[in-house]
């Protein structure tokens, strides 16, 4: 199916004042990209409710309304930041998902508190997305802060940081609890796991050969990874007709929400850090597309990010952020279209309304989703590395801007506890390679490339041969109805 000229829909991309991101590609190729862009990111929304709600002593029953609650909402995030509204959503191809940022604040917070602690969470959630809200308008400011040297080294450290993702839906956890007591688990790194990881990587590769199906290769990779582990007994199915066909979300479903002044001021630092997250998640995913990003356009697309966080402890689920597997996803296939990633939310939405469809989906395991993630964390490293390609190294300090900057961001990767002796607030920010790659990035290209003794007036060549380009001119905005 061609993209359609009709007045139906959207035109394509390259008539006059359009962008890449508005192209229209029809309504099958739409919703089976936005399928695509599901399956790509959902091991990662249905995690961090099956990780709080098992910390908080949930059953089986409430750790499902969890997780139908947190695709609910991603659906409804993803597509407020693709479709947009006046002053919200940045209509570009994002992916909302549940973050992971707010996982080791959270388990705190709980501390074996059970349900209350899970309403304090919810009450210091509602208050720190709100701070968040607020301040976008400054926050988004910073965007003239990053030049190709800094985006491009967040970038390759997002995809660097996403390996051990994969690598541990490969492996399965080192440890599992038995009787209270945390032992080694039986299954860690089993070499049928792996195989089946290494043949689901094979498929996508082989796929991305063939070009009328290289645009579907992580779909149709996932879908005959997850048929051969169905065939060799590595997916559970039987869950799927245990759960129920519809369930609407009940907002404050665990009682009304409570706050606690301490747990307010550590989820508002982790709600920075989401900012920071999501900041790097839109100036790449704009450097994949080939489109300018301004800071009109950032803080757009924060305003969506923390309202949809304000929306999510209302039903039950915690802060969204946007999903940098999936800005892989978009380099990888070079399908930029923001419809297919709004009909991606639209079948989240509907996954959320819907217990039954939800674990249909995942019935997925995570060898072959890791098996797909090498693929998609590579690609997403890679076009880091392209951006820094463009970077003038000669006569400045860009080198060691790149240098420190994956330093920093890597230290967590590669040593989990590096920063465990440290204070809370510490911990929170520079746990996360993203964050940290951000800010180590920004505060040396302030350093060396923009607060200079004795530096007068710039001229453009002098700009472009630090990597302080200047901002990209205001984009033609699409009118509500494209």
């Amino acid at each position: 199916m061609t993209a359609t000229t009709t007045s139906t829909g959207p035109a394509p991309a390259d008539l006059p004042g359009r962008r890449p991101e508005d192209e229209y590609l029809g309504f099958g190729r739409t919703v089976g990209y936005g399928l695509q862009h599901i399956l790509a990111m959902f091991g990662g929304v249905i995690a961090v409710p099956l990780i709080v709600g098992g910390a908080a002593g949930l059953d089986t029953a409430q750790k499902a309304l969890l997780v139908a609650c947190g695709l609910f909402v991603s659906g409804l995030a993803t597509m407020l930041q693709t479709l947009g509204a006046p002053f919200f959503g940045s209509r570009l191809p994002l992916v909302q998902g549940t973050s992971f940022a707010t996982v080791s604040t959270l388990l705190t917070i709980l501390a074996g508190d059970g349900e209350h602690g899970l309403r304090v969470a919810f009450g210091s959630l509602l208050v720190a997305a709100a701070i968040g809200l607020a301040i976008t308008p400054f926050f988004a400011r910073i965007i003239r802060f990053f030049p190709p040297v800094v985006t491009g080294s967040i970038i390759t450290v997002i995809g660097l940081s996403l390996m051990p993702v994969a690598a541990g839906w490969i492996t399965g956890p080192r440890t599992t609890t038995v009787g209270g007591v945390e032992v080694p688990a039986a299954g860690f790194a089993a070499p049928s796991d792996i195989a089946l990881a290494l043949f689901t990587f094979l498929v996508v590769i082989a796929l991305s050969k063939v070009r009328s199906l290289s645009r579907l290769s992580i779909l149709l990779g996932l879908a005959v990874g997850t048929v051969a582990a169905v065939l060799l007994g590595k997916a559970a199915v039987g869950a799927v007709g245990a759960a129920s066909v519809f369930a609407l979300p009940q907002p404050f479903a665990f009682g009304g929400p409570l706050f606690d002044f301490g747990a307010i001021a550590s989820l508002t630092v982790v709600v920075l850090v989401i900012m920071v997250e999501t900041t790097a998640d839109i100036l790449a995913v704009g450097e994949v597309v080939g489109t300018p990003v301004d800071s009109r356009r950032v803080a757009d697309g924060l305003r969506a990010d923390m309202a949809s966080s304000l929306l999510a402890p209302v039903f039950n689920s915690f802060p969204a952020t946007a999903f940098a597997q999936n800005v892989g996803l978009v380099a990888l296939t070079g399908i930029t279209s923001r419809f297919a990633v709004a009909a991606g939310g639209a079948i989240l939405l509907l996954l959320g309304l819907s217990p039954m469809a939800a674990a249909a989906f995942s019935v997925i395991p995570g060898p072959v989703l890791g098996g797909a993630g090498i693929v998609l964390f590579g690609t997403v490293a890679a076009s880091g590395i392209r951006t820094l390609s463009t970077v003038d190294f000669r006569g400045n300090n860009n080198l060691i801007i790149v240098a420190a900057s994956l330093a920093f961001g890597l230290i967590p990767v590669v040593s989990t506890d590096f920063w465990h002796a440290f204070p809370a607030w510490f911990v929170v920010i520079f746990h996360s390679g993203i964050s940290a790659a951000a800010i180590v990035a920004v505060t040396l290209n302030l350093l060396f490339n923009v607060i200079r003794p004795n530096a007068g007036a710039r001229s453009s060549s002098d700009q472009a041969s630090d990597g302080a380009s200047p901002l990209p001119a205001t984009t033609v905005r699409v009118s509500e109805g494209a």
